[in-house]
C-alpha cells in the first residue's frame, strides 16, 4: 500500500511527466474538462489551444446526466451512457488517463472521480491544470482531435457516494465538507439553486483552498494539517459536497492526496435546496477563511 508520501502520485501528475508520457510507446489519453459556472464556452476554448492530443469532455453532457427532481443540477451518468462517451473519446481498456482544465483542477476533478468511481484505476489530474503546461513552454494544439473509437468497459460503484438521508446524518459521527465558496455556504448569495445555506452540520472546505498561489495542489503534509484543522481524523468518515457535485470532486482529490478517503454527496446543494422538506443551515458555522469558486 502506499505511503502518505506517494498518495499524490495517485492523484496528480506534473507537467513534464505527462510531456514524457505522451512522447513514449503507451500514451495516456488526455482529456480537455474545461468548464465553468456561467461559462458554457468550454469546447470553445478548447479548439483555440489544448494540449496535443487532448479530446475535449463536456462535462454537462458527457459527465453528468440531466437534470432532474430530487438529483440536482449534474447528476451521476448511467454507466452505460459514460462507457460511450469514453469510448467516443477513444478510451481503450486499461489505459492511462490524464485530465486537465483551466481552473486549477477544479472541474477536471469530476472526470478524474467519475472515471475512478466507474472502474478506470489509474486517473491522474494535471497538477498546475494548462497554466502549469504552458508555463513550462510546452506545445499547444488548436483545432478538434477526433479519436478513433476506443473499448473500455466500464461498471459503477468503485467508490463512495452519499444519499441526501446519508449526508444529513454524517455530522454526528463524521464530517461533511461543503466545498463552495465562504459566502455561499454562509448563505449570504445563492446566484443558482433554490435556497441559500448550507447543511446543518457541514464544515466550509472550500475547493480554492487545496491549491498554492501558482495554482498547484498543496503538499500532502499541508493538505493533511488543512483536513485537521476541519476536524478529519483517522477512522472518521468523511463526506463532501459542493453546488452539484463538481467541485467537491477536487476536494475529494485532495483528501486522496493527503491520504484521507471520502464519499461523495452527488447531489450536493442542488439536490438539497430543492427539496423543501430539507432543514437549511446559514451563518458561518465552522467556516474556514478562504475564497473560492464553486459548482
Amino acid at each position: 500500500m502506499a505511503t502518505t508520501e506517494t498518495f499524490d502520485r495517485l492523484v496528480l501528475i506534473e507537467p513534464g511527466e505527462l510531456a514524457v508520457a505522451l512522447d513514449g510507446p503507451h500514451p495516456p489519453l488526455v482529456l480537455d474538462v474545461r468548464w465553468a459556472l456561467g461559462d458554457p464556452d468550454g469546447r470553445l476554448h478548447y479548439r483555440a489551444e489544448h494540449i496535443p492530443g487532448a479530446v475535449f469532455a463536456d462535462l454537462d453532457t458527457e459527465l453528468a446526466d440531466r437534470p432532474a427532481p430530487g438529483q440536482g443540477r449534474h447528476p451521476l451518468p448511467e454507466v452505460g451512457r459514460l462507457q460511450e462517451a469514453a469510448r467516443g473519446w477513444g478510451l481503450a481498456e486499461g489505459q492511462p488517463v490524464v485530465v486537465y482544465d483551466a481552473n486549477g483542477g477544479q472541474s477536471a476533478a469530476r472526470a478524474w472521480w467519475l472515471l475512478r468511481w466507474a472502474g478506470v484505476a489509474d486517473v491522474r489530474i494535471l497538477d498546475g491544470a494548462l497554466a502549469g503546461w504552458t508555463a513550462r513552454g510546452l506545445p499547444l494544439a488548436t483545432g478538434d482531435v477526433r479519436p478513433e473509437p476506443g473499448d473500455v468497459v466500464l461498471s459503477a460503484g468503485h467508490l463512495p457516494v452519499l444519499t441526501a438521508d446519508e449526508a444529513a446524518a454524517l455530522p454526528g459521527n463524521g464530517v461533511l465538507l461543503d466545498a463552495r465558496a465562504p459566502q455561499r455556504y454562509r448563505g449570504e448569495v445563492e446566484p443558482v439553486d433554490p435556497r441559500a445555506g448550507h447543511i446543518p452540520g457541514a464544515v466550509n472546505a472550500p475547493a480554492s483552498a487545496n491549491l498554492d498561489a501558482d495554482g498547484r495542489f498543496l503538499s500532502p503534509e499541508r493538505l493533511r494539517e488543512h483536513y485537521a484543522a476541519l476536524g478529519t481524523t483517522p477512522g472518521r468518515p468523511v463526506g463532501v459536497y459542493c453546488g452539484s457535485g463538481v467541485t467537491a470532486a477536487h476536494d475529494i482529490a485532495a483528501l486522496a492526496v493527503a491520504g484521507i478517503d471520502a464519499a461523495l454527496y452527488p447531489g450536493s446543494w442542488s439536490a438539497w435546496s430543492s427539496d423543501p422538506e430539507r432543514s437549511v443551515a446559514t451563518g458561518p458555522e465552522a467556516a474556514p477563511n478562504a475564497e473560492g469558486a464553486d459548482r
